[in-house]
């Protein structure tokens, strides 16, 4: 290869010193081409040995590289199927391994292929999407001043180059689509590789092409972060974090004093303590992409694009989140786009939620899974205001007051998550008449709900009642067992959806953050709708064997 390199070379200074213009030199490149045909290839396999790259790369060897490539753009309407190993040598060339000025020789090259006859979109659409991520060689020097200017050198012409050819080409854009979709990364593949290819998709997205490929890009990148969550088992979520446990209650300008109850301890179920995650490969996976997605919905946000994103997020949620079996961690993606935008995502989510759980007609295990995403995210969403959470637990108290008999499971877990908003909402609570009504009428119902529900929720939903002075309740309650029973392990099924929170903190060490929403914050907006400031109380970890809640 080397000895023909040199020819080529040769032939090359040999019409330079002939004063040649670079007409001259297009023309003998035409030459070249049109050789193949009539069995001459010698100056044809000179040509193609040109674009194999070698480790290091004399200047001159540059400059031939880059004059090869521009006589090619000038001639790309000759180039045809039987020029297979040129072709194959042009678009196997990596953007990664090359500097600026073969860069854009490159790139003008692949234009004109992919454009000229139509023929070769495809192929080159691979190339550039090829291109996405660096090789492995780069890895060690892309978090480097160094690596960071290759990377924005290289996607910023990826993407550039993109745009032009769908500009020529209107329909390549339905091919870009599905060639991403296509070459997506396993979620079995390395770490900065998943991380780069979701930021390319996203870069498309938030570019000229958003409005052609935003549903297919932001549907793909959630289908990806499921696949990771779901390799991560429950057995892989550690118990050595109790500082957030479930109940770090909103019990307001209550006294702490109104109940010596309150200083007992809580002992909580293993899906609703503060846990966190040892040392996981899919882990730190998930929460790479999980703050590639966060800063990616921050930009939403600031572009005033957010609405639109979202309402691809949420078809995404009920195809992709809301049928996996206790996701862990995807969910966090709505969440946050909710905290961006409470009075619109937020509220839509809500009322989302809300919806399927009153369909009749969908299935039992989505009705039940929606409302327990429904009373974890009325719980924790700090952002949402008091009106709103109100509204929801009015149709839910409403909705349950008719305790259907054929639905039993369904009534349960719609009982079970009133009580759960409110021990942590309970003070917002007190003074809405029309709603303690109907949720004595649903809670003293002949189905019993406080007898079948989580016993965990139900005592220290019973607690915060007693201190919020809500009503009475004249039965005792007496659990065997105060993390679960017989009833609750029934009604919760196999799945035990009865102990799944879905919005309980987020274990993810750099996705938290996100999540850590300003409670002075929250609380000075409560104040400007003169509503009084949540106290929040972070309520024992151990519920005392000997505890029973009283007459009430």
């Amino acid at each position: 290869m080397g000895v023909e390199i040199m020819n080529v070379e040769a032939e090359f200074h040999e019409m330079e010193e002939a004063v040649l213009s670079d007409k001259d030199v297009d023309f003998h490149v035409r030459d070249i081409l049109k050789s193949v045909s009539l069995g001459d290839c010698d100056m044809y396999n000179q040509l193609v040995a040109v674009m194999h790259r070698k480790k290091r790369v004399a200047p001159d060897e540059v400059a031939l590289l880059v004059a090869s490539l521009k006589s090619l753009d000038e001639a790309v309407s000759c180039i045809d199927d039987q020029h297979g190993s040129l072709l194959a040598s042009i678009l196997g060339m990596n953007l990664w391994n090359h500097g600026s000025d073969v860069m854009d020789a490159l790139l003008d090259l692949i234009v004109n292929l992919a454009t000229t006859s139509g023929k070769y979109v495809d192929l080159c659409l691979e190339m550039l999407v090829g291109n996405f991520t660096p090789p492995s060689s780069f890895i060690n020097i892309l978090n480097h001043p160094r690596g960071i200017t290759k990377k924005e050198q290289v996607l910023s012409r990826v993407h550039s180059t993109l745009g032009r050819i769908t500009n020529l080409v209107p329909l390549a854009t339905l091919r870009l689509s599905t060639l991403v979709i296509q070459k997506k990364p396993s979620h079995f593949s390395k770490e900065f590789i998943l991380a780069m290819y979701v930021e390319n998709m996203l870069r498309l997205e938030s570019g000229d092409l958003g409005e052609y490929v935003r549903s297919a890009m932001l549907s793909s990148v959630v289908d990806l972060l499921i696949d990771l969550d779901l390799e991560i088992g429950w057995d892989d979520i550690l118990h050595d974090d109790s500082s957030k446990g479930i109940f770090k209650m909103e019990l307001e300008d209550i006294d702490e004093t109104t109940d010596d109850e309150l200083k007992g301890d809580i002992e909580l179920p293993r899906e609703l303590s503060r846990k966190s995650l040892g040392r996981n490969e899919h882990a730190e996976k998930l929460d790479s992409l999980m703050v590639l997605t966060f800063e990616y919905l921050e930009s939403c946000e600031a572009g005033g694009r957010l609405t639109k994103v979202f309402e691809i997020l949420l078809q995404s949620f009920q195809k992709t989140i809301l049928p996996a079996y206790k996701s862990k961690f995807a969910q966090f993606v709505i969440f946050y786009s909710c905290a961006l935008d409470p009075d619109n995502c937020g509220f839509r989510f809500a009322n989302m939620l809300a919806d399927i759980f009153f369909c009749n007609v969908r299935p039992q295990f989505e009705r039940m899974m929606a409302v327990a995403y429904l009373a974890s995210y009325l719980s924790r969403g700090r952002f949402l205001s008091t009106s709103v959470v109100v509204d929801m637990l009015k149709r839910l108290a409403l909705k349950e007051g008719e305790g259907r008999p054929n639905a039993h499971n369904v009534f349960y877990s719609g009982c079970q998550a009133i009580m759960y908003v409110l021990c942590f909402r309970m003070r917002s609570f007190v003074d809405v008449l029309q709603l303690k009504s109907q949720l004595f009428v649903i809670l003293t119902h002949q189905l019993s709900p406080l007898k079948v529900c989580l016993p965990t929720v139900v005592m220290e939903f019973l607690r915060q009642a007693k201190a919020a002075s809500l009503f009475t309740i004249s039965e005792n309650f007496d659990f065997d067992d105060y993390l679960e029973s017989e009833l609750s392990r029934a009604f919760g099924g196999m799945e035990r959806l009865d102990m799944f929170f879905p919005f309980d903190p987020c274990l993810l060490k750099r996705s938290d953050s996100f999540q850590e929403f300003d409670l002075d914050e929250f609380d000075g907006a409560l104040n400007k709708m003169s509503i009084t400031p949540k106290m929040s109380t972070r309520m024992p970890s151990r519920i005392r064997p000997s505890t029973s809640p009283e007459s009430l």
